[in-house]
């Protein structure tokens, strides 16, 4: 793997859209859920932040985070965390996990959340390996089976 970098883009980025098109793509050629297929639903990440990773000046992955309502900090979620499989198990994911954490807390978050599927492994071992630990569901994501937080302490 080349020299990687991760870059903050705006929604209108033509590369948002072709890394989330291959990101539902493979979630829905890959689906192991029970009962319903995958269903597509793209997070308004509008508001939020989108950082996409660019390796040898090719993209390699996406990740967005979004705020979500929480009694109890300001909860930021990852979203479409997405590594184009020519590039998985080369460090790029947990690169990518960590610059969203980054921003998160530039935003000022106090918890980092995000929701997965148990046949995921790979990604939950990259959460867990992040710091994230399971938790209660804060959202009705139909595609999820396990939801994570990190509690965000602020570093000196």
């Amino acid at each position: 793997m080349g020299q990687a970098t991760i870059r903050r883009v705006a929604p209108s980025d033509p590369d948002v859209a072709t890394l989330l098109d291959e990101y539902f793509s493979d979630r829905a050629a890959t689906w192991a859920g029970e009962g319903l297929g995958y269903q597509r639903r793209p997070a308004n990440l509008s508001e939020g932040v989108i950082l996409l990773v660019d390796v040898d000046g090719s993209t390699a992955g996406i990740g967005g985070l979004r705020h979500v309502p929480s009694d109890s900090g300001s909860w930021w979620e990852v979203k479409h965390m997405y590594i184009r499989p020519a590039a998985r198990r080369s460090g790029l994911g947990r690169a990518l996990i960590d610059a969203l954490e980054a921003e998160a807390r530039r935003l000022g978050a106090t918890d980092l959340v995000l929701d997965t599927h148990h046949s995921l492994v790979a990604a939950v071992s990259l959460y867990e390996g992040a710091g994230f630990r399971a938790t209660e569901a804060f959202n009705d994501n139909p595609n999820a089976t396990r939801w994570f937080r990190k509690p965000l302490l602020p570093r000196p």
